[in-house]
């Protein structure tokens, strides 16, 4: 039987709905999402990592779940919820059903939310922290403790989401993986479709923990880095700026999300808090160069600092988001790297960027395997 849950906002504010999986209290930072499909792609989105996800399309569920839609081995958000959670199964391509699998990770699924209300308050006032529980009947305990929540400016989450040990994956276009150019993947809490794109390419892929050193990296000969998504104040992640900062010019680099912030920063670039982010599938970027307008997926809560001042020769913006105009790409031919704020991946969204993963083989083909002769260098200096 669905049991009673009440939403606290930092802000004091409440909402009231049913908890129809889960039981007991969550917290954490409370955001929305506009895509009407892609429901089980978003829970297992490490980039959702530590967030309480609200649904802008009415009912979701309602054609089911399948092991092939996980973007990671389990459950990122903390809670999903929405006017409607449904349970049906009534797709040709279904394993299970929504409600199942969410009770089976231990997601807490509130429904009966007046989400058109939830979302116009956190467009209004920013994406902020909130608890959710079955079992806190005050309002204001419930406030109280959102607020004692460590707040997701300056918070490093992705030492929850990456990969501990490295992993090796062959090329998946039927190229022998010795004739493969080798491309190094820093995992920040990457999704696998990403990883699918890549190898799609023809890419031999090293995947590797966020905290490598640049100097680890190199030994790996790479001809290309890809920098990944992930959760998080991309500020926060100093580690993964350090080392990216020193592989910037000695290899072709190519990076989403997470990863488009922290070339940035490696580019002397800064990044800022949104108001509320970017969460969906429907979002129109221009592309600088071409004029060319994409409908895009997005999921990030930071966004790149138009600033040029302080950043490297060469860094240049190559995409604006045309709902707010805030950065959705930068590259810097003289280094060879590029990145975007979207996901080109997709999963679930529209494919007009596919072709950012061609760009980047392109790349590699045309300027990989530099990284090995920098290799002795930079062992001296102890990257």
């Amino acid at each position: 039987m669905p049991e009673a849950a009440l939403i606290g906002l930092e802000d004091g504010s409440t909402f009231r709905g049913e908890a129809l999986t889960g039981a007991g209290t969550v917290g954490g930072e409370l955001v929305f999402t506009t895509g009407m499909t892609g429901y089980q792609e978003v829970v297992t989105d490490p980039s959702y990592c530590g967030q309480l996800v609200t649904f802008t399309f009415p009912m979701v569920g309602n054609y089911g779940v399948a092991a092939a839609f996980d973007e990671s081995d389990s459950a990122q958000a903390r809670a999903v919820v929405a006017r409607e959670v449904t349970s049906y199964r009534f797709n040709h391509a279904a394993e299970g059903a929504w409600l199942e699998w969410l009770g089976a990770r231990g997601v807490m699924a509130v429904t009966g939310v007046d989400t058109r209300a939830l979302t116009r308050h956190i467009r209004e006032a920013g994406a902020m922290r909130a608890a959710i529980s079955t079992e806190v009947e005050a309002a204001g305990d419930l406030v109280e403790l959102a607020r004692s929540l460590p707040p997701m400016t300056g918070r490093d989450l992705v030492t929850e989401v990456t990969r501990r040990r490295e992993e090796t994956l062959p090329p998946s276009d039927g190229t022998a993986a010795e004739d493969a150019p080798h491309v190094v993947v820093m995992d920040f809490g990457i999704k696998r479709s990403i990883l699918d794109r890549l190898r799609q390419q023809g890419l031999r892929l090293t995947v590797v923990p966020a905290d490598t050193t640049s100097s680890a990296i190199l030994r790996l000969k790479p001809d290309g880095l890809f920098l990944s998504n992930g959760p998080g104040d991309p500020a926060a992640v100093t580690y993964a700026v350090k080392a990216v900062s020193r592989l910037v010019g000695k290899v072709p680099m190519f990076g989403i999300c997470l990863g488009h912030q922290i070339l940035a920063l490696a580019l002397g670039m800064r990044t800022y808090k949104l108001r509320f982010g970017h969460r969906g599938s429907n979002h129109p970027v221009r592309d600088l160069r071409s004029g060319r307008v994409m409908i895009t997926t997005h999921n990030h809560g930071f966004a790149v600092d138009p600033d040029l001042d302080n950043a490297r020769s060469g860094v240049r913006i190559s995409h604006i988001d045309l709902n707010d105009d805030t950065v959705e790409g930068i590259t810097c031919d003289e280094s060879r790297a590029f990145s975007v704020q979207f996901h080109p991946e997709a999963s679930p969204g529209p494919h007009d960027a596919h072709g950012l993963f061609v760009r980047f083989r392109e790349l590699v083909d045309r300027d990989g395997g530099a990284a090995a002769a920098t290799q002795t260098s930079a062992d001296q200096r102890g990257c």
